[in-house]
């Protein structure tokens, strides 16, 4: 493929029908998609007669969309739809893309694809490649499945450390392809070659361990007993920095389960509320419509399955709805409408890895 051009959000252009769902979109698509192709064939008013008309048709659809194109040696336009690494929106770049048109002059992808930089890549004047980029893997007591990798990049220094570690970043995307590398490594940091600890293992290698250490989680976590229903709940009551209280209701079952990392991505979605005639915690106008997004959320999860309900805590005019999955699909979508049904809240959601549920560790409520 040849160069690929990115874009974030331009202004919606209001003029054009709505785009409601993924066939909106691509019957749209099917009336421009002759014109997009000379444009990106020929590379020529790229901005103005492909971006800024496809990015507000997107934008309509999901806000997390951002987009790559280009051509292929084989006259083949590709459109590549992607989350820029960001776990919520990843199943609505899957989803799109699983609904797009067959064409013969179009291929569309789903995430920025695995692609062969043998040669490497050039950013700032600094070329990152399979020869100055290497790793280790770093064992963490008492998480043993965590996979924590430090990679080394052979001109990192304090001055350059941001343009270095930006770089890295890029490369491991194109080198492991956007999925894998949000997924299969669960923290990393970036070094240069005299801070590294431990014995180099060259990039190349690297592909190779994250499935190993992938296939060996699945296997030890295959027959692992899901957690039951009969859950008991304990109140916990703190206060901030700021001298407001929090009040936190936790899953006491959940939180003593003992194989955590069988539901290893954490959603957390933050909802905000005015408490300020209530020392930040909700008022009764809010609470009860605050209760009911909470447990539509916990409805639909449950009955999608593999989710547990975590807790909540609410202070400082926010309230954060925990769950622990075994995927992020569901979750990315269940809690996302929850979002688009309930506008006269603002709300903000979180996904990630957390295998050991470190982040709950605050609650200290293990009683085993």
């Amino acid at each position: 493929m040849g160069i690929f051009d990115k874009v974030f959000g331009k202004k919606e252009d209001h003029k054009e029908n709505e785009i409601k769902d993924y066939k909106d979109f691509w019957d749209w698509f099917l009336t421009k998609e002759k014109d997009f192709y000379e444009v990106i064939r020929n590379h020529k008013n790229i901005e103005t007669d492909f971006f800024d008309i496809l990015s507000p048709k997107l934008k309509q659809l999901n806000e997390g969309y951002y987009f790559l194109c280009g051509m292929s040696e084989d006259a083949v336009a590709e459109l590549i739809i992607t989350a820029d690494g960001d776990i919520k929106n990843i199943v609505f770049a899957e989803e799109i893309i699983a609904e797009a048109p067959k064409l013969d002059q179009w291929k569309f992808t789903a995430l920025k694809p695995e692609m062969n930089i043998d040669h490497g890549i050039k950013i700032d004047g600094k070329d990152f490649s399979q020869d100055n980029i290497s790793f280790y893997s770093n064992e963490i007591d008492g998480y043993p499945d965590e996979i924590d990798i430090t990679f080394v990049y052979d001109g990192l220094s304090e001055e350059t450390k941001s343009s270095c570690v930006t770089g890295v970043c890029i490369f491991l995307d194109n080198f492991l392809g956007e999925l894998n590398f949000a997924t299969q490594i669960d923290t990393f940091n970036i070094v240069g070659k005299d801070d590294a600890k431990k014995e180099l293992v060259p990039i190349s290698k690297l592909k190779d361990f994250l499935s190993w250490r992938e296939r060996e989680f699945i296997k030890k976590y295959k027959n692992v007993k899901d957690i039951g229903d009969d859950d008991a709940y304990t109140v916990l009551e703190a206060v901030l920095n700021n001298g407001l209280p929090l009040i936190a209701t936790v899953n006491t079952t959940a939180l003593n389960y003992d194989s955590k990392t069988s539901y290893p991505w954490i959603s957390v979605l933050k909802i905000e509320y005015d408490g300020k005639e209530n020392s930040g915690l909700p008022e009764s106008k809010d609470y009860e419509k605050l209760d009911k997004i909470e447990d539509d959320a916990f409805q639909n999860l449950k009955n999608e399955g593999g989710s547990v309900y975590i807790g909540r805590e609410s202070a400082d005019n926010i309230r954060e709805i925990y769950f622990a999955s075994k995927d992020f699909r569901k979750p990315s979508k269940i809690l996302q409408k929850i979002i688009k049904d309930n506008p006269a809240y603002k709300m903000v959601l979180e996904i990630y890895k957390d295998k050991y549920w470190q982040s709950f560790e605050r609650y200290n409520v293990n009683q085993n």
